[in-house]
């Protein structure tokens, strides 16, 4: 089964995606409190219920805005050799804020001083049910599907300190696909190639299974720190191919158009603009 955000009735509901049609299940939060229980109300609604035409609603994040966004730095092996940075002993992780997500088709601005955004397809995984000190096995059955994602990135914020936040978080700069239920995503570790085009060159090609922490280990690793919850989204990082370690740099400027197309996954669509589209935020 797929799903999608939409406004419905004033405020941000889950959907299930069947073809062109939009089944509107719950709102966000009533939503990722029994996910497992609307998958299967779901399944019902999509073969007979009421439904919308997707061209006719407003897509939107279907995260809770309680959600964390934990994201993984270095997480392909190659990805770490193109930027000269060794295998790392734990995932290096870091966070984005829900109000930096956005939607495919939304323009992604480019901030002012910045060269240009940074491409980076990806995998996402939410996290269906809580999740405290969890082992792999534990952790695998929490998970609850798979997204298209990019984590656009400002790259000469990020480089202005050791730490990540500040160009990982700018406004509209993580899109997400429709989440796709693990049942129908299939299993990261068995292999599913990552391709983002650029105005429709091709400009990372990898496979999942380059991995160097599978889903399963990231969230049992921080779940024994910090406790997660139904709605949450792991970031599983990219693989080689980004712009910024290019020879000149290539980054993303207002009017190009980034595709990130996974298996199983769909394909993920984001345009680019100039620094004024940031008055939407």
């Amino acid at each position: 089964m797929q799903y999608i955000g939409i406004t419905h009735d004033g405020a941000a509901w889950v959907a299930a995606l069947a073809d062109t049609r939009v089944h509107p299940l719950a709102p966000v939060q009533d939503f990722w409190a029994d996910a497992a229980g609307w998958q299967v109300k779901s399944l019902a609604l999509t073969a007979g219920g009421a439904s919308l035409n997707r061209a006719d609603v407003i897509e939107v994040p279907l995260v809770p805005p309680t959600a964390r966004v934990i994201c993984v730095g270095l997480n392909y092996r190659a990805h770490a050799a193109e930027g000269s940075f060794s295998v790392p002993e734990y995932p290096t992780l870091f966070g984005r804020w829900t109000a930096s997500l956005s939607v495919g088709n939304v323009p992604a601005p480019v901030p002012a001083g910045e060269a240009g955004l940074d491409w980076e397809g990806e995998v996402a995984a939410y996290v269906g049910q809580r999740v405290e000190s969890a082992d792999e096995a534990t952790a695998a059955e929490a998970v609850f599907g798979y997204s298209t994602f990019n984590d656009l990135t400002a790259r000469r914020a990020q480089k202005l300190t050791a730490q990540w936040t500040l160009g990982k978080n700018g406004d509209f700069s993580g899109p997400l696909g429709p989440l796709v239920s693990r049942d129908e995503a299939g299993d990261l570790r068995e292999g599913l190639h990552v391709r983002t085009r650029v105005n429709g060159t091709e400009v990372q090609n990898g496979n999942t299974r380059d991995m160097i922490f599978s889903v399963p280990a990231i969230i049992a690793l921080i779940s024994q720190t910090m406790t997660l919850h139904p709605g949450d989204v792991i970031a599983t990082g990219t693989p080689e191919g980004v712009g910024y370690v290019r020879t000149p740099p290539w980054l993303l400027q207002p009017g190009d158009t980034v595709e990130v197309e996974i298996d199983t996954l769909g394909t993920l669509t984001t345009p680019v603009g100039g620094p004024s589209l940031r008055a939407r935020a």
